[in-house]
This record gives structure tokens, sequence and C-alpha cells, in this order.
């Protein structure tokens, strides 16, 4: 067995409210671990750690910055540090904010992977039951990490093995393409080797169901409509989970692993290097609000007799498109849109489903939010892409219907039978339920739509309307990367168009 270069250890407490509530880092060798169930399961608990850091689904600055960002759906409130790139789409190899600790982290996060595999797959130390478990974990986490790299930078280093570092510093770039087939893969075979449900302080693990989503996306960006439908289908119709009967109990904030989520990060208050602070990034800042001045004060104090703060940075907010084109008579506007607040008129506009104002349950840089990244309505919705592609009209307008039934009454459904105007009723539809939530950027791309989509959006005190180009649906591999591996150069020597 090869030597793990990078490994963070979680000691697992059954009586803990979450699996990660404590850990302890540390690099370890084979050769004194992966000697039991327990330690097996440690070692899993290290990958999930791995997208808790600040560069990925942590901190305010993470892998969601490039997911909504530079779209047609969140911006910043105003010009922030490495923010601003993105915004203005004036990306370049070395003034991109958080990309080069974006890149490393997700290959942590591959390597990590790699070495969990190779040390548990016939370890007869472990049992089947937990091998199995662990194995089926590190293949969907492995290809969660494969599934942004490519996303965001198209072909990139790829490799399966838990290779030393002086090896990966050389890997030239692959074909996103084969990457993206091998993930399927290595997912239906997670698929087949994790639990339907989890429950307790598991609540956060991977699922069958969170692993078939991932696959259902990997084959949207492949155009393979039929497997993308067959998989929907499967976690629709046989998956444990369920819509909420109204959009705002998804946001819950006492209940955000409901029977609508499939899979999430779950943070816990007070825990040592597991608190997030994504949420400040949403809840707005006292010093921006309300829109009259003169009347903070007054605002602040009737805040802090409900226990409640604005503290947060107020920076991710809605663009001024979505809140020019959001329907208004859409049920879900008022949990997307936050104009005003207990009979205050706000200065900016923020997501209210992402804000949490209790100051005593969720301190600014400590909040225990979970983070979802897959809901079932989302699995409607691509359903209905797959099905419309596939010239299955009635099936599509089903699937996209069963959404829009909680967000209009008297009801709105879709009805044209006409795939162009179908497909433009989805992604919009993609926009109204989704936003400041998924990946609106990815899906922009993947439909080959980004560039005239933000062209046409109102970017506010942003420019990226005015700037964006085709070759930028990706992004350039970092200075600090080429500056190591020169390889990352030798099937692309333009670095993505950027040079």
């Amino acid at each position: 067995m090869k030597k793990i270069y990078l490994v963070l250890v979680i000691f697992f407490l059954g009586s803990c409210s979450s699996f990660l509530e404590e850990n302890v880092r540390g690099v370890i060798s084979p050769s004194n671990f992966y000697n039991s169930d327990q330690e097996a399961i440690q070692a899993a608990n290290g990958l999930y750690l791995d997208f808790r850091t600040g560069n990925l689904y942590k901190g305010w600055q993470g892998i969601t910055s490039w997911t909504f960002f530079g779209s047609d759906e969140m911006m910043s409130s105003r010009i922030f540090g490495g923010l601003a790139p993105i915004l203005d789409y004036n990306l370049t190899e070395t003034n991109y904010g958080n990309a080069y600790g974006l890149w490393r982290d997700l290959y942590s996060a591959v390597g990590d992977a790699n070495s969990v595999l190779v040390n548990v797959e016939d370890n007869e130390k472990i049992s089947a039951a937990t091998r199995d478990l662990v194995i089926g974990e590190a293949l969907f986490l492995r290809a969660l990490a494969y599934y942004h790299l490519t996303a965001l930078w198209g072909d990139v280093p790829y490799f399966l093995e838990d290779l030393p570092l002086d090896e990966v510093a050389v890997l030239g770039r692959s074909d996103m393409v084969q990457i993206r087939q091998q993930m399927v893969q290595d997912l239906i075979q997670s698929e087949s080797l994790l639990p339907s449900t989890n429950t307790g302080a598991n609540v956060g693990r991977a699922t069958k169901w969170s692993a078939k989503f991932l696959r259902t996306r990997f084959y949207l960006w492949q155009k393979d409509w039929a497997g993308a439908l067959e998989a929907s289908q499967d976690i629709i119709n046989n998956s444990p989970h369920q819509l909420m009967p109204t959009y705002g109990e998804v946001f819950n904030l006492n209940n955000q692993f409901n029977a609508e989520a499939i899979f999430g990060f779950d943070y816990t208050k007070d825990a040592p290097n597991n608190t997030q602070d994504i949420t400040d990034s949403f809840n707005p800042r006292l010093r921006d609000e309300p829109k009259n001045a003169a009347l903070r004060n007054e605002f602040s104090a009737k805040l802090a007799a409900i226990g409640e703060e604005f503290n947060g940075y107020g920076l991710n907010v809605p663009l001024n498109d979505l809140i020019d084109k959001f329907p208004k008579d859409d049920l879900r506007r008022p949990y997307t849109l936050l104009q005003s607040y207990l009979g205050y008129d706000l200065n900016f506009t923020y997501l209210t489903k992402r804000t949490n104002f209790d100051f005593v349950n969720s301190p600014r840089g400590n909040h225990g939010e979970a983070w979802i990244t897959m809901r079932l309505a989302q699995v409607y919705l691509m359903a209905a892409e797959a099905a419309n592609e596939l010239g299955k009209t009635t099936e599509s307008l089903a699937y996209l219907n069963r959404i829009r039934e909680r967000a209009y009454s008297p009801a709105q459904p879709v009805t044209t039978t006409d795939q162009s105007a179908l497909r433009k009723a989805i992604q919009d539809e993609y926009k109204w339920e989704l936003a400041g939530e998924s990946e609106r950027r990815y899906d922009l791309i993947r439909w080959g739509i980004l560039v005239e989509t933000v062209q046409n959006a109102n970017y506010g005190i942003f420019k990226g309307n005015e700037n964006i180009q085709p070759h930028m649906v990706k992004l350039p591999i970092p200075q600090q990367e080429i500056d190591l591996n020169p390889a990352l150069l030798e099937s692309d020597p333009t670095n993505n168009g950027y040079r």
C-alpha cells in the first residue's frame, strides 16, 4: 500500500449529533491504520471534511462563487475582492480569487479518495459491510470532485490511483468526456454499495440516491438523455424522497434534511473545524439597512427584541436580472427575494431562503445550518429536460408541471407542445425553483447559452454582460499550478483561450 499524502482523520463518536462533530487532523500511514472498521470509517469521515473547507462548501467564497455568480442569478452587493473578476468577466490566470485554493482542495479530495480506496479494498481486517460502505462513499465523493473540476476547467489531470505527489505533479490534462464516462461507471458501483437512507448521526452522508443524482448530472453534461431520464425516474418513483407540500417548508431551518433533501453538508454550531460562514455572505449587514438610514437604531432594537441581528457580510444578493424577471405571482418569490423586513424597506434585495438572523443559534462565523446541494425538485426538472430532448412531450410536461403546482395558485401549467418553447420553459423553471442554491452557471454552460444569457442580463454595477467572451465558459488553470507543472499546457497552450 502506498503512503497517504493527505488524510483528514475524523474520530467518530456515536453519541454526537453529527458524524463530523469532533475531529483530529493528522498525516497517517497505512502501516498503522486501516486495522479496523472504526478506522476505515474515520478515513471516510475525512473525505467529507475535504469538502467542508473554505474553498469548497464551507466558506462564502467557496465553490458556490463559481456555480451561481457569473450567470443571470446572483451578484455581489458591492465590488469586493475575488468576486469582482467573476462578475466582470475579466478573469486571468492570476486574478481570480480562490481558484487556486479551489483547484488544490478538489485535487486533495481526489487524492484522499484514491488513498482510502486502495487501503480499504481487499483489506481483510475490515468487515465486508464496512468495506462496501466506505468504498461507496469514496467513489461518490471522488466523482463529486471530478464533477466540479470538469465543469469548471474542462480537460483536467486525471488519476484513479494512489499516486505519490511527484507523479501527480507532472500529469497533463485528460479528456473531460472520458473522465465523465468513468465517473458514471464509478457512481453505478457506488449506488450498489450505499444505503438508501441515513438517520441520526449519519445524516449528511451519501446514499444511493445522492450517487444517482450526481450520475444524472453527468448524463446531462454528456447529453445522454435516455440515461438521465431513467436515473431521474428511478429517484422519483423508488426513492424515499418526496416533494414538500409547500415551497417554504423546503427551507425550514429546523428541518433542513427534510423529505425533499437528497444530499447536503451538515454543520454543527461550535464544533471545532466544523462551522461554516456561507450563511454570512447571504445575511445582510446592519450598516446597509434599512433603506432609511435614520431608522437604523430603531430597526436594530426591533431585531434585538426578537433575538435577531443583521450581522452578515451582505454580499451575495440576487442579480438585478433575477429581481426584474421573477414572476410577481409566483409563490416562490417571497422565499427568494427579501425586499423588506419587519415593515422596513431594505436597501438591497436579499435571498430569503439562504438567510438566518438568529444570532443566538446562528452567530456570525459559527453557523450550524446545513448546505443542501441536492433535492428532489431538481430531479423533476432534470427528468423534464431529458424527456423533452427525447421528444416525450407529455411526459416532460408532467414533470415540469409537478414543480409548478406548488408555485402558483391557481395553477399555471405549461401547455406548449413545441420542443423549443418547452426547453425554454424548463430552463426558466430551473431559475425560479433553484435560485441561489444550485448550479445555474453550470446549467447555462451545458445548454450552450451562457454567453448570450449574460450579455442580455441586467448586471447592475458589474460589467460581465459587456466583457464576456465565448472562451470564458471555462476557467484558466491557475498560474501557480502551471508554474509547478508546465505539462498542464501541453495539450492546450492557450490555457482554455486565456493566452
